[in-house]
């Protein structure tokens, strides 16, 4: 009974997430581009009402994330949470058809991009699947706190350090960043979870609590940047939704004695999903154009070669 609620409740999650993509994504480009991690976008998006619907939204959406870890492991919930990839590209697919607008490559392109995001996600899943990652354990050791915090300054840092040097990037660089805080936030989720049994205050006495409670808004703030920065949702949510799980299983296979299939034919598997995975990421890129200054930039190089 506890793993089908956990079912349930991991794909209503990725539902409403789905949603509140398409929500954040469309709000982004309502207001003034901002530099990467500056507060200031999120001042600027309090005015934008679709932007308050997408936090609810993205509350709602955590919240049953978290009931489903509580009920069920890392290795069940996080490959159902790709699910929200498929949900947003969906929502997102229908309402720019709903609305007539039209996109360079027309529906061939759109055919190649949902390709590449379907591929994306079920590499996740196909990973996952095969390795059938077991459940672990979830006690918080201190051990574990430098290491994890010295691997997100590393890894998000030097998303950041890409962001700023390469423009055509900035947008795919800024999404990983993303995933990787919320890789480690469901990963601390897990270990939150498990300290509530001793009481209300039971999270707040070990650290997991409080290394969610900065890789949770920091991974938010980069959702925000990515999208702004984004022309189109595909890329950018495709990368996140592919390294969340991807960087919460790795974290529980390295502290939380997570294990996965290591026969031949398993790691194989595993190996391929993984490249399906990458291949479906780069095919998603690829098709779609990277970064909305460019693409607004496009009009006037035109205009200026008609000149």
């Amino acid at each position: 009974m506890s793993a089908l609620a956990a079912v349930v409740t991991a794909i209503a999650s990725a539902l409403v997430l789905g949603v509140a993509s398409v929500a954040d994504q469309r709000s982004t480009k309502r207001v003034k581009t901002r530099r990467a991690l500056s507060p200031a976008i999120l001042a600027d998006l309090f005015r934008q009402p679709l932007w308050l619907l997408a936090v609810a939204a993205n509350i709602a959406g955590f919240a049953l994330q978290v009931v489903a870890l509580s009920f069920g492991s890392l290795a069940l919930v996080q490959p159902l949470l790709v699910c929200a990839l498929i949900f947003a590209v969906l929502i997102s697919w229908y309402l720019r058809k709903r609305g007539n607008v039209r996109r360079p490559g027309g529906s061939h392109a759109d055919l190649v991009m949902f390709c590449g995001v379907v591929a994306a996600a079920a590499g996740v899943a196909g990973f996952l699947a095969v390795g059938r990652p077991s459940a672990g354990t979830t006690h918080a050791s201190f051990g574990m706190f430098p290491p994890l915090v010295t691997g997100l300054i590393v890894a998000v840092g030097g998303c950041l350090a890409v962001a700023s040097r390469n423009r055509n990037l900035r947008p795919l660089a800024m999404a990983m960043a993303c995933g990787v805080c919320y890789g480690a936030a469901a990963f601390c989720v897990k270990l939150v979870t498990s300290e509530v049994g001793h009481g209300p205050a039971g999270p707040f006495t070990d650290w997991p609590v409080y290394v969610l409670l900065v890789v949770g808004p920091v991974g938010y703030l980069l959702n925000q940047d990515a999208f702004q920065q984004g022309t189109f949702l595909a890329p950018v949510q495709a990368i996140i939704t592919a390294a969340d799980p991807v960087i919460s299983i790795a974290l529980g296979i390295a502290w939380l004695d997570v294990t996965v299939r290591d026969s031949p034919g398993a790691i194989a598997g595993q190996l391929a999903s993984l490249l399906v995975m990458a291949g479906g990421i780069v095919i998603t890129a690829r098709h779609a154009p990277q970064s909305a200054q460019r693409a607004a930039a496009e009009p006037s190089r035109q205009q200026q070669a008609a000149r």
